[in-house]
Parts: C-alpha cells; structure tokens; sequence
C-alpha cells in the first residue's frame, strides 16, 4: 500500500520518498535539496535501481536545517553542529542552547491596533511620517493582507509610553530622535552585560566548536538563570540615577537664577586616534559618536553630584565648628 507522496518498503517498512514528495512534505524545493546534498548538509539518497530513495531520516534533517536557518544560522555553521551530531556529541543540548536565547526576553505580550486607534491615540490626525518611522524602529509592524490598515505591536508598553509623552506635548519627531539614542545606549549595556557573563561565565562552556551536548544543556539552564538578571540590574539602577538627578535638576530650575542659557550648537572636539580606536573596538564605529557623548555627560553629571556633596559637606562642618 502506497501513502500520498511516499512509499512504505517492503524490507525495512519505512516511508520512502522521490525527491518531488521529500520536498513537498519538508517545504523546500528540489532545487535547495539538492544544493543541501551538494554541501554536504544532506547524507546522499538510497540509489534503488533507476531511482534515488529517501527516507524520514531525509524529511527530519530538513527540517532541522529550515529551524536552524529560521534561528539565524549559516549555513556553514548549520553544517559543523550537523557534523558533531553525526560523529555522536549530540545536537538535543545546542538546539535547547539556541531555543532559551531566542525565546522571549520579557513576559510583555505583543497585540495589534488598526490605523484607525493609532490616529485617536496621537491626536486624530494621520501621521504617514511617524507611521513609516515606527515601522522602522520597530514599534509597529504592518500585517498585511487585512480589509482594514492594521499593526502589530511587539511592545505596548512603548507605545503606551510614546502616547502619553505625546499627549504631554512632546513632539512626535522627538519621541523616535530619543528612542533611537535610548536605543543606542541600551544595546551598549546590553553587549557589555554579553561580555561579562561570557567572560566569567560562559566561557568553560564554549572550549568546544559546538560545545559537547553536556555542556549545550547546562549553558541553557544557566542562560534561563541569568535571563532576568540583566534588567532587573538596570531597573535599580536607572531608578537611583532617576532619584539623584531628578532631584539636581529640579533645584538647578527651582535656584534663583534659573537654568542656564540652552546652547544646543554642536562643536567640533579633537580626540587621540587611539581613544577612538578603543571606543570602536568596544561599540562598533557606528556607536563612537553615541558612547562618547553618553560618557561625557556621566562624568559630567559625577562631578556635579560630587560637587554638591562636598558643598553640604563643608556647609556642615562650618556650622559644626566652634
């Protein structure tokens, strides 16, 4: 008895399939499976007669190449992991590696809006500007193929978030200039939270290319342990700069004077060649300009929290003093 697109043997009683029903039952096309076999990422079909045969051992690893792609694997490194599975490491522990980073880093759950709720929520008047600028960003994404104009949102707290900013009067225009430069700096700490727990955690489980299966599963418990550490790590922080800058902000505007004069002109600085090298070694040379603006502004912020501490600080002794 035959089934659709495949056929049972009568030896080994096992699915076997043309190259036509292998790849209508795997999704790809004849033409990438036999790329596949050509790179080696495919073991060679069963030659029965004038006929090439393959079996489900054919049908499964196609589909762990098209999950692997889907996860942003080359396909050279789809074929070394491949490789280890075949000589017997075993791929189970890479793949639940791969599964736990790629899952959700937050419990935020993603929803849609149709273009009709966007407009009320800022202001009621189309915006294609800031639609094309938040599809670029990422805020929204278009879901197309709808009777009526609709989007996804990945984050609504964001939106929620730009909403209210722009129901406070703050210029749409503003909104995504600041989310960009937030950005920037968020991905920075982000990396560098990346290369601490690399270097003093994760490194004994990369000694192998892949790392063994062993290795794969226990990285993935520790990934799932350190998942939540990276965020809450910033909330606390973000909460006490909150608090202390808050507070230098408000009585700058709040002194007698007043705040000083807004200069927003940009002036060219001279920097060693080798500051801007090791910044761009540390962000990448599209993030020079970002990082170096952000540290300056945080040492210029220490140095006036710094100052004012001291000013108490002598103010209190004076009054102390006989």
């Amino acid at each position: 008895m035959r089934s659709v697109g495949a056929g049972l043997s009568e030896q080994s009683a096992q699915p076997e399939y043309r190259i036509e029903d292998l790849a209508h039952h795997s999704g790809a096309t004849v033409r990438t499976i036999r790329a596949y076999q050509d790179r080696g990422l495919l073991p060679r079909p069963e030659r029965r007669g004038r006929s090439n045969v393959y079996g489900d051992a054919h049908l499964a690893r196609l589909h762990q190449i098209a999950d692997l792609l889907d996860r942003g694997y080359t396909l050279a490194s789809i074929k070394e992991l491949l490789e280890a599975w075949d000589t017997g490491r075993g791929l189970g522990g890479v793949l639940g590696l791969v599964a736990e980073v790629n899952g959700p880093w937050t419990d935020e759950e993603a929803d849609r809006i149709s273009r009709a709720e966007l407009d009320a929520r800022f202001g009621g008047t189309p915006d294609e500007d800031a639609i094309r600028e938040a599809v670029e960003l990422g805020v929204l994404e278009r879901l197309p193929g709808r009777e009526t104009e609709e989007y996804l949102v990945p984050s609504p707290q964001e939106l929620a978030v730009a909403a209210e900013l722009y129901a406070a009067g703050v210029p749409l225009s503003a909104i995504t200039g600041h989310l960009r430069e937030l950005r920037d700096q968020v991905e920075h700490i982000a990396s560098r939270f990346l290369e601490f727990t690399t270097e003093h955690v994760f490194a004994r489980y990369l000694e192998h290319r892949p790392p063994t299966d062993a290795d794969a599963t226990e990285a993935a418990t520790m990934v799932r342990r350190l998942r939540p550490l990276a965020q809450q790590t910033v909330d606390a922080e973000l909460a006490r700069a909150m608090r202390l800058l808050a507070t230098r902000h408000l009585q700058i505007h709040l002194s007698p004077d007043g705040p000083a004069v807004k200069d927003d002109q940009p002036r060219a600085v001279s920097l060693p060649a080798g500051t801007i090298r090791a910044v761009q070694n540390l962000v990448g040379a599209e993030g020079v300009e970002a990082f170096i603006a952000a540290a300056t502004e945080r040492e210029v912020s220490k140095r006036a929290l710094d100052a004012l501490a001291s000013s108490h600080r002598i103010g209190n002794e004076l009054t102390q003093s006989p």
